[in-house]
């Protein structure tokens, strides 16, 4: 990472850790529109609509 020391064998990796640097959220929940810089951090957040009484 030019930003901080991180290393990565995987570009993947870093471009997920940049988000870091960036504060860029690409990943935004379509029920109430949270943005998270993981895709992985959206999944878990959608489970709390999953348990939400109507």
């Amino acid at each position: 990472c030019d930003d901080c020391s991180k290393s990565s064998t995987h570009k993947s990796s870093l471009t997920s850790h940049h988000r870091v640097h960036t504060n860029e959220k690409p990943f935004t929940c379509t029920t109430c529109g949270k943005s998270f810089s993981c895709r992985s951090n959206l999944y878990q957040h959608r489970c709390t609509h999953a348990s939400e009484q109507p």
